[in-house]
């Protein structure tokens, strides 16, 4: 699965995989991203190393997380989506995430860029 050919289904198990899968940070990164990936998120621009940074130690903060998607649309070598995205913690309590993302696609359908805008909401 691509982004492209699944957009929501991206939104929805890359973070899961991401965040708490066994397999290598860098494998689950790769199948969904360019080499060159790079995302834009509240003005500050992370690279392939820096998402790999955030990565693993996110998975020992994170006991569960989940992905409501309000809209995804992909057009041409572009999407779109609005989601949130529902974190619990292993030392207790929420952390939801509205997300406003903007990308851009490479010609074998993986995310090359994208820019995003989040807002903390109230938890549950």
């Amino acid at each position: 699965m691509t982004p492209r050919a699944d957009l929501a289904g991206y939104l929805t198990h890359y973070p899961q995989e991401a965040g708490l899968g066994e397999e290598d940070p860098a494998a689950v990164l790769d199948r969904y991203h360019t080499p060159d990936y790079e995302v834009v998120s509240d003005g500050v621009r992370l690279d392939r190393q820096r998402l790999l940074d955030h990565m693993r130690p996110a998975r020992k903060r994170v006991a569960g997380v989940r992905v409501e998607v309000e809209q995804a649309l992909v057009d041409g070598d572009q999407v779109a989506a609005r989601y949130r995205l529902v974190a619990e913690m292993r030392k207790g309590g929420t952390v939801v995430t509205e997300i406003y993302m903007f990308g851009e696609l490479a010609a074998d359908g993986r995310l090359r860029r994208a820019v995003q805008a989040t807002r903390p909401m109230p938890s549950e």
